[in-house]
């Protein structure tokens, strides 16, 4: 009987330490926010030249998210962060999407029809290098990484492994939205 009890804590202890080691992905809270250029695809620099908008959005409140796919979930988050900046114009609020990846042209296409068909007005990026910006610190495991910051501080930092979006994560991203907007 000793020993079985001895099994069941071993498993339990074994199932928390593994709860507890959530992906990390991107800056931590209190970090800068660098500079790094995407293409824009469906914002007002689509087409011209690489561009920064961590750079034009200033100290503004941001939420960017870094995917590495665009998927149905992915879009569903992107819907929720376009509605609340539309809600949150009075507080200068911001957001872009970039798509990680080593072929960003491949996702072009798919990121306009997203906007279209949505009527996403946040703009739709990539970034060519499927690790991301350098100084950002983005997670290898994390197929969604979304950092929001202020006054070029990051507040919040929400990390997704490869299909672990969904409606709870996407509900607390839109939540944490708050901590940038005080």
């Amino acid at each position: 009987m000793k020993k079985f009890v001895a099994c069941v804590a071993a498993v339990l202890l074994c199932g928390s330490a593994v709860i507890a080691a959530e992906l990390k992905s991107g800056l931590e809270v209190g970090e800068g926010v660098n500079a790094f250029y995407v293409q824009d695809v469906t914002g007002p620099s689509a087409g011209k030249d690489p561009l920064c908008y961590r750079c034009q959005y200033g100290k503004r409140p941001v939420v960017a998210i870094f995917t590495r796919k665009m998927d149905d979930k992915v879009a569903a988050l992107v819907k929720e962060i376009d509605s609340k900046v539309a809600k949150n114009g009075d507080k200068k609020m911001a957001a872009f999407v970039v798509v990680l990846s080593d072929d960003p042209a491949a996702n072009e296409a798919k990121l306009k029809e997203l906007a279209k068909k949505e009527g996403i007005k946040i703009p739709l990026t990539t970034f060519e290098n499927a690790a991301g910006p350098e100084d950002y610190k983005i997670n290898k495991e994390a197929e969604v990484t979304v950092m929001s910051w202020v006054n070029s501080k990051v507040k919040v930092t929400h990390a997704f492994a490869a299909g672990k979006l969904n409606e709870a994560g996407i509900k607390a991203v839109v939540t944490d939205t708050a901590k940038i907007l005080e």
